[in-house]
C-alpha cells in the first residue's frame, strides 16, 4: 500500500509501506530489471545485467553443446575396443586395457581443465579451448583413418581385416586420441559449471532454473549418446570408420560454433587464483599457530574488509566461519607480527594470516572428501553396464522377429529410462516430496544420492537374478533359452539410479564448492567415475584370482555357463549396501557451505 505526503507544491515525498509478501516481490521485481546479485560479469567484465544475459536462452545455447560434444565423443569411444582390434590388430585384451586406460586419463584430464578454470582462464576460455583442442584431434583421426589406417580400402567390418602399419602412423593414431581425451576431459569439468553460472540463486526463478538445468544437462548427454550409440556404431560397425569420425567432428565443430555463438549473452564468474597456493597458506598460518588457544566465536577471526576484496576483484563472494576443524580457525586468528608495515600502508602476511573465507575453502573440501569417496562404489556398479552386462547379453539368445540384437545395443534402455526418469522426478516425484517434506526443494541432493544407490543395488540384484536363471536354463551344448531383452530391469534401473545419483551429485558439488573451486567440484564427479573404472578392474581381477583355485573355472570365465557371474553381481549388491551405511553416517556428519548473502540450506 502506497500513501504520499505532500510537503509542499513544489516537492512531493513519497512514503512507501509494504506488507511481507509484498516487499519480497518488490525485490525481486527490482532484481529482476537490474544487475545480478552473485557477483557475475558480461563479456566486457561489467556487472552482468539480468535481462540482458544468462538466463535459459544462454542455458539452451549449451544444453546443445553438450548434447553435441557428446554425439562427438562417443562416436569415436563406443567402438574403440573394435577399431584397435580389426585396424590396428590388436588382442581383445591389449584393446580392452587401451581402451581403459583412455578413458581413465579423459576423466583425470578434467583435473587440470578446472584447474586453469578455476584459477586463471575462467569457464568460458576454458571451454572455448579444450573444445577448440578437441575438434583438431577428432580431424586429426579422421584424416589418418581415412588416409592412413583403412588400408586395403573397405577394410576394418568384422570380415576383413587391416593390412600392417608403420610405426610413424600408430603414433599419430594415439597422438589424435590423445588430443580427443585431454580436449574433452578439460572441457566437461567446466560446461555445467558454466551453465549453471547463467543462473542467479539470488533470484527465486533462476534458482529454481537453476536447479532444473543439471537434470536437463544430464538429459541432453545421454541423448547426445544415444545417436552415438546407435547409429554412428551401426555405420562402424560396418566398417564406415573414416565417415564415423568424420561425423563426429562435424558435430564437435558444429558445438564449438554455437558456443562461440552465444559469447555476448553469457555470464561470468571472475577466476579467483590458484586455489594450491591459498590452501598452502592455511595449512602454515595454522601451524605456525599450533600453540594459540582458538578463540569459541568466529567473530574474532580474521576477515576481508569489503574495500580489499573490491580491491583484489576477483568476484569471490565470502564464506560464513562454520564450527568443525577448529585446528585450521588458527590460521585466521589474528596477532601483532602478521602484519608487516612500511612508510607507505601495512599489508598482511598471507602465510601468517588467512581470512575466514580461505580456511573454509579448505574445510569445505575436506567435507566433501567423505561424501566423494562414497560415490565411488555406485561407478563401479554404473561400470558393468558398458563390461559385464554386454557379455551377459552375448551369452543370451538376440533374435526379435528375425533381426538380431547388438548386446551393446541394449544400452539403449538405460537412455530411455534417464529421460523418462528425468521427467517423472521434475513433474511427478519432486512436487509430491515438496508437499511432504514443506521443502520447496523437494528431497535434498544428499538424499537423492543415497536414493540413487539404493536403486543401484536392486539393479545388481536384478543382473544376479538373470545370471542365475539364465544358468539354470542353459542348455547341455552350451547355448542358453533365455532372451536378451529379460535384462532391461537391470539397465532401466540402472538410468533410473543415475538421475538420483549422477544429477544430484552435480547439483551437490556445484552447491557445495566455494566460488574459486567450481569446476573442482564438477572434476570430482568424472574423478569418481574414472575411479570406478579401475577399481572395477581391480575386483573382477582380485575375484578371479580367489575363485579359480583348485581347477574352477572362476565367477567370470570365457564360458560364462561354467561360472558364476550372478555371485559377482550379488557381491556387488552387498558392497554397494556396506557403502551406502557409510555414506549415511556421511551425510549426516557433513555440515553445508553457509555464504554470506545466500540462505543456508539442510542437505540431510
Amino acid at each position: 500500500m502506497a500513501m504520499v505526503k505532500q510537503e509542499d507544491q513544489k516537492n512531493v515525498k513519497i512514503d512507501v509501506t509494504y506488507g511481507e509478501g509484498e516487499k519480497e516481490d518488490a525485490m525481486e521485481e527490482e532484481f529482476s530489471c537490474g544487475h545480478t546479485q552473485d557477483g557475475t560479469v558480461d563479456f566486457r567484465g561489467k556487472p552482468a545485467i539480468k535481462n540482458k544475459s544468462g538466463g535459459w536462452l544462454a542455458g539452451i545455447i549449451i544444453l546443445v553443446n553438450q548434447g553435441l560434444a557428446t554425439l562427438a565423443f562417443f562416436g569415436v569411444s563406443v567402438n574403440l575396443v573394435l577399431f584397435l582390434t580389426r585396424v590396428l590388430h590388436q588382442s581383445n585384451e591389449d584393446a580392452a586395457n587401451n581402451v581403459s586406460k583412455w578413458t581413465g586419463t579423459v576423466y583425470m584430464f578434467s583435473l587440470i581443465g578446472a584447474f586453469l578454470s578455476d584459477s586463471y582462464w575462467g569457464r568460458y576460455k576454458t571451454c572455448a579451448i579444450f573444445q577448440v583442442i578437441f575438434v583438431l584431434g577428432l580431424v586429426l583421426l579422421s584424416v589418418t583413418s581415412q588416409l592412413l589406417l583403412i588400408r586395403p580400402e573397405g577394410c576394418g567390418d568384422e570380415y576383413n581385416r587391416c593390412g600392417s602399419h608403420s610405426s610413424m602412423v600408430v603414433v599419430i593414431f594415439y597422438m589424435s586420441l590423445y588430443m580427443i581425451a585431454f580436449g574433452n576431459g578439460g572441457y566437461q569439468p567446466n560446461i555445467a559449471t558454466f551453465g549453471s553460472d547463467q543462473f542467479d540463486e539470488s533470484d527465486r526463478t533462476e534458482a529454481h532454473s537453476k536447479v532444473s538445468f543439471f537434470s536437463y544437462f544430464y538429459l541432453s548427454l545421454n541423448l547426445g549418446s544415444l545417436f552415438s550409440n546407435t547409429f554412428l556404431s551401426y555405420l562402424e560397425d560396418k566398417g564406415s570408420w573414416a565417415m564415423g569420425f568424420w561425423a563426429s567432428g562435424g558435430s564437435a565443430l558444429l558445438a564449438l560454433i554455437l558456443f562461440v555463438s552465444g559469447t555476448t549473452r553469457y555470464r561470468h564468474f571472475r577466476p579467483c587464483g590458484n586455489p594450491l597456493s591459498r590452501v598452502c597458506q592455511v595449512i602454515v598460518a595454522s601451524s605456525r599457530k599450533w600453540k594459540v588457544m582458538v578463540p569459541l566465536s568466529g567473530d574474532e577471526l580474521y576477515e576481508k574488509d569489503d574495500k580489499e576484496a573490491v580491491d583484489e576483484g576477483n568476484g569471490s563472494r565470502k564464506i560464513l566461519h562454520t564450527e568443525g576443524f577448529k585446528f585450521l580457525d588458527r590460521a585466521a586468528y589474528v596477532d601483532v607480527d602478521d602484519f608487516t608495515a612500511d612508510p607507505k600502508s601495512v599489508s598482511r602476511d598471507p602465510w601468517r594470516l588467512c581470512t575466514v573465507t580461505q580456511v573454509e575453502e579448505l574445510k569445505c573440501v575436506l567435507r566433501l572428501l567423505p561424501i566423494w569417496l562414497c560415490t565411488i562404489i555406485y561407478s563401479v556398479v554404473f561400470t558393468q553396464m558398458a563390461s559385464l552386462f554386454v557379455v551377459q547379453g552375448a551369452a543370451m539368445r538376440h533374435d526379435v522377429f528375425g533381426f538380431s540384437i547388438p548386446p551393446a545395443s541394449m544400452s539403449a534402455f538405460d537412455i530411455l529410462s534417464v529421460a523418462a526418469f528425468i521427467f517423472f522426478y521434475r513433474r511427478v516425484l519432486q512436487p509430491l516430496a515438496c508437499r511432504i517434506t514443506k521443502n520447496p526443494r523437494g528431497l535434498t541432493e544428499l538424499q537423492r544420492m543415497g536414493i540413487g544407490l539404493l536403486v543401484a543395488t536392486v539393479a545388481m540384484l536384478s543382473a544376479g537374478t538373470v545370471e542365475y536363471f539364465r544358468l539354470r536354463m542353459a542348455t547341455a551344448n552350451g547355448s542358453s533359452r533365455l532372451h536378451i531383452m529379460w535384462q532391461m530391469p537391470q539397465y532401466a534401473l540402472i538410468g533410473a539410479s543415475e538421475v538420483f545419483m549422477y544429477v544430484g551429485q552435480l547439483e551437490f558439488f556445484n552447491g557445495q564448492t566455494p566460488d574459486g573451486l567450481k569446476s573442482f567440484g564438477s572434476a570430482l564427479c568424472m574423478t569418481s567415475m574414472s575411479l570406478g573404472n579401475y577399481f572395477s578392474d581391480a575386483i573382477v581381477t582380485a575375484v578371479m584370482k580367489i575363485t579359480t583355485v583348485k581347477g574352477r573355472a572362476g565367477w567370470i570365465p570365457e564360458d560364462l555357463n561354467r561360472g558364476h557371474m550372478d555371485s559377482f553381481y550379488y557381491m556387488l549388491a552387498v558392497l554397494t549396501v556396506i557403502d551406502f551405511v557409510i555414506y549415511v553416517l556421511c551425510a549426516r556428519w557433513y555440515r553445508c557451505i553457509r555464504i554470506e548473502g545466500k540462505s543456508t540450506k539442510v542437505y540431510h
